[in-house]
């Protein structure tokens, strides 16, 4: 048979949400790739499923990708997983897709459950349109520069976080999006499944009150509205002295305007074209 590298997302909490497919293809393939033996060997054996496990996890990935492409292109038929959810999604498993397509080798995805659509239906926020951040940086003040990044996107938030941080986390984003609101889905499929919401103060008050948070978290951040938008853009529109002494400085030295206001943008964690308007306005 030809060598196929399957991608198979498998369930992230309750094991009735694998799908026969997902079971056919871990079942008939040569080998199991996946973050963790432990984790999937109990999903393995759960539908008594004998198929050699190889871990692959992020340490491992870029040094043996070579040799997996290898030995699909001899044939063998590869699956790969990660611990729970659509692998690619937020691990590094999307290295290996690369890696394979770029060597002219067969890849299917076998659909499985992610917790980003879950969690996003399940807050109840609208989401029309939507932006996946993943996990933010851990340090407080480059977490708060990222969120301001993120403010002017014109969707929902979906950040996944760990329950240790998931207060902090709650903290900085009631700190940069003090109007807008919020919610924490936890546990997702399991049995106690739970979507906390509310404005973004409210919540992270909720949430450090308990004291201890279970289960894996993803926060979901409503868009923001047409005021909050205005807002931010009469503040640059505004021009403080500081951002008005950057434009000067930048115009003197010769700098080209489109540079320039790519470089303030990121300096001032200001949209690019509101810098750019200033420029031209200078």
């Amino acid at each position: 048979m030809a060598g196929l590298l399957s991608i198979v997302g498998t369930p992230i909490g309750n094991l009735s949400d694998a799908s026969p497919r997902v079971i056919e293809t871990l079942g008939g393939a040569d080998a199991v790739l996946c973050e963790d033996t432990r984790v999937t060997g109990k999903l393995m054996s759960a539908f008594d499923l004998h198929v050699r496990l190889e871990r692959c996890d992020e340490n491992v990935i870029a040094q043996r990708a070579a040799g997996i492409v290898e030995r699909i292109a001899a044939g063998e038929r590869i699956a790969f997983v990660s611990d729970a959810g659509m692998p690619g999604v937020s691990d590094p498993g999307q290295r290996l897709v690369d890696a394979a397509l770029d060597a002219g080798l067969a890849v299917e995805v076998v659909p499985g459950p992610s917790a980003v659509t879950c969690a996003l239906v399940a807050s109840g926020l609208a989401s029309e349109h939507f932006f996946f951040e993943g996990f933010l940086p851990r340090k407080k003040s480059a977490q708060l520069a990222r969120l301001e990044e993120l403010a002017t996107i014109p969707g929902a938030l979906v950040i996944y976080e760990s329950p240790r941080r998931v207060a902090e986390t709650l903290a900085n984003v009631a700190e940069v999006f003090p109007v807008r609101h919020a919610a924490l889905v936890r546990e997702l499929t399991k049995l106690h499944e739970e979507c906390v919401r509310g404005f973004s103060g409210e919540l992270a008050e909720e949430i450090a009150a308990r004291g201890e948070v279970r289960g894996e978290c993803v926060v979901v951040i409503a868009a923001p509205t047409a005021e909050e938008l205005d807002e931010r853009r009469r503040a640059v529109a505004g021009c403080p002295a500081s951002l008005e002494d950057a434009i000067a400085e930048g115009l003197a030295a010769g700098e080209p305007k489109s540079a320039l206001a790519k470089r303030l943008a990121r300096e001032f964690k200001l949209p690019k074209s509101d810098i750019y308007d200033a420029i031209l306005a200078h």
